[in-house]
């Protein structure tokens, strides 16, 4: 239809007689049909298919365990092999069709030729995971994995799955270093003031059996205590344990140090430090419940777990009633106000002892009565429905740290019952856990906070059932459910701390940092009447041991987020910061710390076992730095096929604009010679 619109449109025009010849007559009678005739097929809108095939060849990730104990403790001329083969060995894969690619544990990605073993901590878990996300959409044919074996951060790798061979190269020395090292130092957190308190070192020893060791504790410089202890043959490691009596209330340092012996390997792993928060004396806490409930048993375990907390119980109904004498610094009223008016006695004492309080719901609380105590919080549930949910770290709460394996742990829990319904957070309340339905993450509160500077303070855990919690816990991790055990633990702490009279507060987010953390300072603005601000320009200068400033401007955000002030050379650091809230001017002192954290040198005989293992699990095979050249072959010889992919595009024929340009070309050349003929 389109060639007889064509051929109609072009004898119109043409069959009549023109002043050109005949032959002249019929080209341009058939560049009109041409014209006509494509224009034609274009208002029928065609379309071509394009294919474009891609070929991904196969990827392998030299994964380098860049660690400060690769270079400590591998032998030189292992080492040597190493950073002269894995060049080459980068070049051959590449020469037999291979993409290579080159991650250590501090870049993610680098030369071979250009390794610096200067990392101070060792996570092959995440390095291993970390080059399988960076290559999720190519061609990953395996990873080589450069290392020692040696982990002293995150997550064990022989528990992950990894769905690419993994081909071990060993590095470091199975043979023990002679060496005297402080392996572990195990403390409480707190202490209280005129009480004894212990320091459990843990010292590990290699070539000293039969010897002695003398261990001593510092603080500032002086000497508290010494002592010798016999290193006794057929052993690697001891125990002893220093009790010390607390000081005056404040944070303290302390230095636990083996003295340096003739011999020694290396002696920065000699030391390690303790920082104990030194507290007038135990918190004595009430838990008070409205009937008997398997939640009463497991709060009472996990206050019970925190030698700072003494415990008085009481179940409204059950024993004898609360003696008229007992006092308490913080109470755990669960499911009270409950309905009926049931344990008021024990609600009218508390509330009558105007001690911080925190409130356990559930099905038995009477939600009319609790959102009238002004905690922050108020409830209108739906009747008797009820959520199931497991517990979400709110990001955005600063007022104490939940650690990553914490996290993890929550997210193992089975689901509590909250109730469903309408929560309004105010009065200055924050969520320090969010609810989780299922997998669906929301920000309906499950842990809240009223403000910080109300009177009494009060929290509230909208959850009932977490027994099931601290259960769960103990069964998946051999009788220790510590996360469980910190959230209550911390949740009474926070409640019970000194009430922040200061406008400004600027304050280090951990006790000490190590020389390759990211220094971080938190900082909080308060108005006039103590109620949370935000956005205000701060003036911070810190000084460090060389008397040397450093001032930096920054603002507190809405979000919480810290002022990173980056790496820091080893030292102690003071700082002062300076603030203007509301026409008045406010200051705040501090100190940091940063250290050298001697985490490669804890361990000085590599695990060789770990890299066979996941080598062999993952299909792959262990090799040695003399086997580079045997391992591009073992690699070569399994085969591994490029990716050949194609894709289809379909495009529309009247948007292609060269055939725009060549129908107006010809147009053009018609128009023309009709022109240069005399035509019209």
């Amino acid at each position: 239809m389109c060639l007889a619109v064509g051929a109609g449109y072009a004898a119109l025009l043409y069959s009549a007689k023109a002043p050109w010849s005949r032959a002249l007559n019929y080209g341009l009678a058939a560049l009109r049909f041409v014209v006509v005739s494509f224009l034609c097929f274009l208002l029928l809108s065609p379309f071509v298919k394009a294919t474009t095939t891609r070929t991904e060849a196969p990827t392998v990730v030299l994964a380098v365990d860049n660690s400060q104990s690769i270079s400590l403790f591998t032998p030189k001329p292992a080492l040597s092999q190493l950073t002269a083969g894995l060049p080459q060995l980068a070049a051959t894969l590449r020469d037999k069709g291979f993409r290579v690619e080159t991650r250590t544990l501090t870049k993610a990605e680098t030369a071979p030729d250009s390794l610096r073993f200067t990392a101070d901590r060792t996570d092959l878990n995440k390095m291993l995971a970390d080059s399988r996300e960076a290559n999720a959409d190519r061609n990953l044919a395996g990873v080589v994995l450069v290392s020692d074996g040696l982990v002293n951060h995150g997550q064990e790798p022989q528990s992950a799955e990894f769905n690419f061979p993994i081909f071990g190269v060993a590095l470091g020395d199975t043979i023990a270093k002679k060496d005297l090292r402080l392996t572990d130092l195990a403390y409480n957190r707190v202490a209280f003031s005129g009480n004894k308190f212990p320091l459990e070192a843990e010292i590990g020893y290699e070539g000293y059996a039969g010897g002695a060791a003398t261990v001593e504790v510092r603080e500032g410089g002086r000497v508290l205590e010494s002592r010798r202890v016999a290193l006794q043959a057929g052993q690697r490691r001891l125990k002893t344990t220093f009790l010390l009596t607390g000081p005056a209330p404040g944070k303290r340092r302390y230095e636990v140090r083996v003295v340096p012996q003739a011999g020694e390997f290396t002696v920065l792993n000699n030391t390690r430090t303790a920082f104990i928060e030194i507290v007038k004396g135990k918190l004595r806490v009430l838990l008070a419940g409205a009937a008997p409930h398997p939640d009463l048993k497991a709060l009472r375990a996990a206050i019970l777990a925190n030698n700072n907390f003494d415990l008085t119980l009481a179940v409204a109904g059950v024993g004898a009633p609360l003696p008229a004498g007992t006092t308490f610094d913080v109470a755990v009223l669960h499911q009270l106000p409950a309905k009926g008016n049931l344990g008021q006695e024990l609600l009218t004492r508390v509330r009558a002892a105007r001690v911080p309080v925190l409130y356990v719901l559930g099905a038995q609380s009477d939600f009319t009565a609790y959102s009238q105590l002004a905690t922050g919080l108020s409830v209108q549930p739906r009747g008797t429905q009820t959520d199931e949910v497991t517990p979400l770290p709110n990001p955005s709460f600063s007022r104490f740290p939940v650690e990553e394996e914490s996290r993890r742990r929550f997210g193992q829990y089975p689901p509590a019952q909250v109730p469903f319904g309408e929560l309004r957070l105010s009065g200055g309340a924050e969520a320090a856990l969010w609810q989780q339905v299922g997998r669906l993450p929301t920000q309906k509160p499950l842990l809240v906070f009223g403000s910080a500077t109300a009177t009494p303070r009060a929290a509230t855990l909208l959850a009932e059932n977490t027994w099931q919690w601290r259960l769960q816990e103990a069964i998946a991790h051999d009788d220790r459910p510590e996360a469980y055990d910190r959230l209550i633990g911390r949740t009474l702490q926070l409640l019970t701390q000194n009430a922040n009279k200061k406008r400004l507060d600027v304050y280090p987010t951990q006790d000490a940092f190590g020389t390759q953390d990211d220094v971080t300072l938190g900082a909080e603005t308060y108005n006039a009447v103590f109620e949370r601000i935000y956005d205000q320009k701060i003036t911070l200068t810190l000084t460090d041991s060389a008397r040397k400033t450093r001032t930096v401007t920054f603002s507190n955000p809405a979000d919480g987020s810290p002022l990173h002030l980056g790496p820091l050379a080893a030292g102690t650091y003071r700082y002062q910061a300076r603030a203007t809230l509301g026409g008045q001017a406010q200051q705040a002192a501090g100190e940091i710390l940063v250290q050298n954290q001697p985490l490669e040198a804890q361990e000085s005989r590599a695990d060789h076992r770990l890299l066979a293992q996941l080598s062999r699990r993952s299909g792959g095979q262990l090799y040695y730095p003399a086997q580079l050249d045997k391992l591009a072959q073992d690699i070569a010889a399994r085969n591994f096929k490029p990716v050949i992919s194609s894709e289809e595009d379909l495009k529309d024929l009247i948007n292609l604009k060269w055939l725009f340009f060549a129908l107006l070309a010809l147009l053009t050349a018609e128009w023309a010679t009709r022109k240069y003929q005399g035509g019209v």
